[in-house]
């Protein structure tokens, strides 16, 4: 089954130093464009990191430092990354818990402002793991029936998931899933729209999770004391919060966020 597209669609593909995503870096990138015409474009790119790849890491993905030293610097490339996903809505497995917030904050630190709140985000993982859930390469088995050579490597692994994808709108294609409030879909069609809302785990508004959505549309924090509350609530009766998060180890992107929540609330000359 050919996907539907009314604008590209970007699956793409992180390798990193490591898994956090406020002080790791990213040591390769892979996307694949797909058109609504159905054509394709695949840029992949080594980055230098500025940073010792650790060892666990190179276990993981087969990349040294050797091997990025003359590469160029992610800000060197950021403005050629942004412009290549301008008008493209986003795909990638476990793209919404790590690879897209890893991403915003590389394009934070070289202070390009990569709006994504008007891109549909397809999580292939989340699908996957909602209807079967496995690794990428348990899936790519599983969709495809074939085994995925030099996986980990984000070429490899881009391509695997866009096959997946394909394959996951051909096997589920009329498919009845009931979610945790017994509620009964055909959620998997062939609409991004469809597929940005069924692989989204939670409506999260700082893309790490930290801060989510409540149902009457309001950013609520969803870690710590103050879980479950209004960020606008916590921030009127403990303005010192603020102060704290701005501090600590969060994303950029999260930081962004608050602070944008308590302007928008407070005025310019409370934040400082």
């Amino acid at each position: 089954m050919e996907i539907n597209l009314k604008r590209p669609l970007a699956i793409f593909d992180l390798e990193t130093t490591g898994l956090n995503i406020t002080t790791d870096r990213i040591i390769e990138v892979c996307i694949l464009k797909v058109h609504p015409d159905k054509t394709e474009e695949m840029k992949t790119l080594r980055i230098n990191p500025e940073m010792p790849i650790p060892a666990e890491s190179m276990r993981f993905h087969g990349i040294n430092d050797e091997d990025v030293k003359d590469a160029p610097t992610f800000k060197m490339v950021a403005k050629d990354l942004a412009t290549f996903l301008t008008n493209c809505d986003l795909a990638g497995y476990n793209a919404l818990k790590f690879d897209i917030p890893l991403l915003m904050e590389e394009f934070l630190r070289c202070e390009i402002d990569f709006d994504i709140r008007k891109r549909k985000i397809v999580d292939v993982q989340n699908i996957f793991m909602k209807m079967e859930p496995r690794t990428l390469k348990g899936a790519y088995k599983f969709f495809c029936n074939s085994d995925l050579v030099d996986a980990h490597s984000a070429e490899a692994d881009t391509k695997a998931t866009y096959e997946i994808l394909l394959s996951q709108l051909d096997r589920y294609n009329g498919t009845e899933y009931q979610d945790r409030n017994g509620i009964v879909s055909t959620p998997i069609i062939n609409d991004i729209n469809a597929l940005h809302d069924f692989s989204s785990q939670q409506r999260t508004a700082d893309l790490a999770g930290q801060i989510i959505y409540n149902n009457q549309n309001q950013e609520v924090f969803h870690f710590g004391k103050h879980k479950g509350k209004t960020v606008e609530e916590v921030f009127a009766k403990e303005p010192s919060y603020y102060d704290w998060m701005m501090k600590g180890e969060f994303p950029l992107y999260t930081k962004k966020l608050i602070t944008q929540i308590k302007l928008r609330t407070f005025g310019k000359n409370v934040v400082g």
